[in-house]
């Protein structure tokens, strides 16, 4: 099966940044209060119930955070330096390589997944194969947290802007929560917050859930 440009582009592009993204973003979640708060809450639903999967790792910070809150969790990253730089810095913890759209797990495996800016390269077109992706791997009951910029205009549910590292989507959350629900992900939270001084748009937060029934 011939690999998706856009993954090729998006790999070749985070290659190129690796060791600066990583020192940029290493302590990022220190003066980012509400995603930590987020984050807790999503420890608390899945806790206890089996592992969780941080789809778009990077360097491994938020892998590392989830494992300190008390969860199971591993890292998956498309770029195979992301990966390494993660299992430098986190030696104790797992770090894969993969796709969010083909993920390298078992049906029903995990309590919970974590994706936090990590649907922003994917085209609009590839959405409805990741959320199907996501869905596949969690158990019943197993949930979702997303970040994603947020986007503004409803007649144009996904909007493109100049990521500094590869193109990527602004999402009308509305939208992102239609999909979810098409793929069988009910939508439990949302959090829309304005930008702070190192953001250019509006950042939102959906938590959502599979249904219990398997």
């Amino acid at each position: 099966m011939t690999e998706p440009s856009y993954l090729r582009t998006t790999r070749a592009a985070y290659e190129a940044v690796a060791v600066v993204y990583a020192e940029r973003f290493r302590t990022a979640l220190e003066g980012k209060p509400l995603d930590r708060a987020l984050l807790a809450a999503f420890a608390e639903l899945v806790q206890g119930a089996g592992p969780v999967a941080d789809l778009g790792c990077g360097p491994g910070h938020v892998t590392a955070h989830l494992h300190s809150l008390g969860l199971t969790a591993f890292g998956v990253d498309l770029s195979p330096a992301m990966v390494a730089l993660a299992r430098q810095a986190h030696p104790d913890l797992r770090f894969d390589e993969g796709s969010m759209t083909a993920l390298d797990m078992r049906d029903g495996v995990l309590s919970g997944i974590v994706a936090l800016y990590s649907i922003i390269h994917t085209p609009p077109e590839q959405l409805p194969v990741a959320f199907a992706e996501f869905h596949r791997v969690l158990a019943p009951s197993g949930h979702l947290l997303l970040a994603f910029q947020a986007g503004d205009d409803p007649l144009h549910q996904a909007q493109a802007f100049d990521h500094k590292v590869s193109l990527a989507y602004r999402w009308v959350p509305d939208r992102v929560a239609e999909l979810l629900h098409q793929a069988g992900l009910v939508e439990v939270a949302r959090l829309l917050r304005e930008p702070d001084e190192t953001e250019r748009f509006q950042q939102a937060y959906l938590l959502a859930r599979k249904s219990g029934k398997s």
